[in-house]
């Protein structure tokens, strides 16, 4: 291509020769003439013609000057050409490089890695139990004021920011193992390198116990640090520590966590911080911690059972590991069947009526649900158990639901 459109252009040097062949002419004529006048003498001849050889030169390099000045050498059109072209080029590809939809899926693919990395299904269980207790705080519609909304937001935010330290410090510590079990989180995939799982997890602790401590209150504080240290001690590799390696201290974490934690410190972080009011211990907050307890050692004990192929490699020994995945999944059946056992007589014996029919009904189609779905997983496939599991998520969030109206 280049070739071609500098083969276009008549060469410069050819405006030189073609523009002085006729003064050359001349003046060689001239330089004839005037060595044949015959009345001249040889003296006079010898000066014109060193007279009109020099003009012959100077003219000859007035012209090239001009050309020069004014028209541009095969090189010098050459380079030109290949820096228009380059700029064109690079005009061209500016577009591509600040493409808005380009900047727009790497967003999106930024946020997926990490959803996938904050495990959603814990941040939705977790924001869910801190404005369901919450609510338990509650006495009287003018309780539901902009500090009370206050507080919760600032329980819900910081509980968070602990909960993302939480699932980010156990997948760095299981790597290796959710290359097995669970390669879509982004640390196995690779999507995020080891750094930047640190990084992140780091920050959202600081941030964490930062909001806990401007908040003042030592009821979500002290929730916040006895997470951060059962967390840590959970899934952290270190001599003593790394208790998710066995199953009684495994299910223990998960239950002080999910079932005291949660009720007691974020009831009390209302009722003590927010209202001023005194602790107490009501009929609901004590049926919520019950239940939860139920339902936290049955996630405890579920969430392994997907699991098996990378516990065994790895040397965890989980209850699924130790007696099976089959037993290890009706005996999570079972004790969630009781939960729901107890909360049909708890609602049952409420003093107003809306509360027995609500409570009562709600527990009554969810157990129904429970033992449905139940019969339908098949224990061989590790995607249907996986959705089995994130389905008794969606039971933990109703009775989030249900847990208020208990009266």
């Amino acid at each position: 291509m280049d070739s071609l459109l500098l083969g276009s252009f008549p060469k410069p040097s050819s405006f030189t020769i073609g523009g002085n062949f006729w003064r050359s002419k001349t003046c060689a004529r001239n330089y004839y003439a005037s060595s044949h006048a015959p009345t001249a003498s040889w003296h006079k001849r010898k000066i014109q013609n060193e007279h009109n050889f020099l003009r012959f030169q100077q003219l000859s390099l007035n012209h090239t000057f001009k050309g020069i000045k004014g028209g541009c050498t095969s090189q010098e059109c050459s380079r030109k050409y290949v820096v228009k072209a380059a700029s064109e080029q690079s005009f061209e590809s500016e577009p591509q490089a600040f493409d808005p939809k380009s900047i727009w899926d790497s967003a999106k693919s930024s946020l997926d890695a990490f959803y996938r990395f904050s495990r959603p299904h814990t941040v939705i269980g977790t924001a869910l139990s801190i404005i369901s207790v919450s609510l338990l705080a509650v006495q009287k519609t003018s309780d539901l004021s902009p500090l009370f909304f206050t507080g919760v937001l600032e329980a819900v935010v910081a509980a968070l920011f602990m909960n993302i330290y939480i699932v980010g410090l156990n997948q760095l510590s299981d790597v290796e193992i959710d290359k097995i079990n669970k390669p879509y989180l982004p640390l196995a995939s690779g999507e995020y390198s080891f750094q930047t799982g640190v990084i992140i997890v780091a920050s959202f602790s600081i941030l964490s116990f930062w909001l806990g401590w401007a908040v003042g209150s030592w009821p979500l504080f002290c929730a916040l640090f006895v997470s951060f240290l059962l967390g840590t001690a959970y899934s952290i590799d270190v001599p003593l520590l790394r208790w998710k390696r066995f199953a009684v201290l495994a299910a223990m974490c998960i239950l002080a966590v999910r079932a005291v934690i949660v009720q007691l410190a974020f009831f009390l972080h209302i009722q003590t911080h927010v209202y001023k009011r005194p602790a107490v211990f009501s009929k609901p907050l004590i049926f919520a911690t019950a239940f939860m307890s139920f339902f936290s050692v049955v996630i405890a004990l579920f969430k392994d059972i997907p699991d098996i192929e990378g516990d065994k490699i790895f040397g965890i020994q989980s209850f699924s590991v130790r007696l099976g995945q089959k037993k290890v999944f009706w005996i999570c059946v079972l004790l969630l069947e009781m939960a729901y056992g107890v909360a049909l007589v708890t609602g049952a014996v409420s003093p107003f009526l809306w509360s027995k029919v609500v409570t009562g009904l709600g527990h009554a189609v969810l157990a129904l649900v429970l033992w449905y779905r139940a019969k339908s997983v098949d224990l061989k496939s590790k995607a249907s158990i996986t959705s089995f599991y994130m389905f008794i998520w969606k039971l933990f969030y109703a009775e989030y639901l249900l847990i208020p109206l208990v009266r």
